[in-house]
């Protein structure tokens, strides 16, 4: 089964995508505590708005990194892990 990029992904409710300056990076915070996002999963994750579909986000990434082998394929396996862990949402 492919991932269908259509998809819109969202932080769930009682998750917040934030920079912190105490971790030197972007984390992703819930009510029983902390994720440090590497700086692959901080360029993704500062993406996730509720109104971008996942296309849209490879679009996106894919012109701040032209030539990137694998990117869509790459976010793909971030949303799959993101929605695993039940920090997104994709409607």
């Amino acid at each position: 089964m492919s991932f269908d990029r259509s998809k819109t992904p969202t932080w769930r409710p009682g998750y917040r995508f934030q920079y912190e300056p105490a971790q030197k990076g972007h984390v992703l915070l819930y009510p029983e505590g902390m994720i440090k996002l590497n700086d692959s999963a901080a360029l993704i994750g500062g993406l996730i708005d509720g109104q971008r579909d996942v296309a849209a986000i490879i679009a996106e990434l894919d012109k701040q990194f032209p030539g990137v082998p694998e990117l869509g394929d790459d976010i793909e396996q971030f949303m799959e892990v993101a929605r695993a862990q039940h920090w997104i949402e994709l409607a």
